[in-house]
């Protein structure tokens, strides 16, 4: 399970990305525009072994969240979720060595 200390402070993704993984799922969080001039915290998934700009984008699923400490905990929430829901898809991701070109 992935706990709100496993993500790095808002000082700190208020100035860049940050990556991490857990039991064969990849994730980032980033702050982009929501469109309204407001900033969001995206946050994105995808299965090992790959970092985010090699892996195909149909593999990532998204959400986005409030930008601030409310939103990395329901980032992390949402996370655990997609952890636990798409259990199969994760333990099998040490499989996709194979799709490298």
């Amino acid at each position: 399970m992935i706990q709100r200390d496993d993500i790095l402070s808002m000082e700190y993704l208020k100035k860049t990305e940050f990556t991490g993984c857990h039991q064969g799922m990849r994730y980032r969080l980033e702050g982009v525009d929501g469109g309204d001039g407001e900033k969001r915290l995206r946050c994105t998934v995808w299965p090992e072994p790959f970092c985010f700009f090699k892996t195909p984008d149909e593999e990532k699923e998204s959400a986005e969240f409030y930008f601030g400490e409310d939103g990395v905990v329901d980032a992390v929430a949402w996370m655990n979720n997609r952890l636990f829901d798409e259990k199969d898809r994760w333990e099998r991701s040490g499989e996709n060595w194979e799709s490298y070109r």
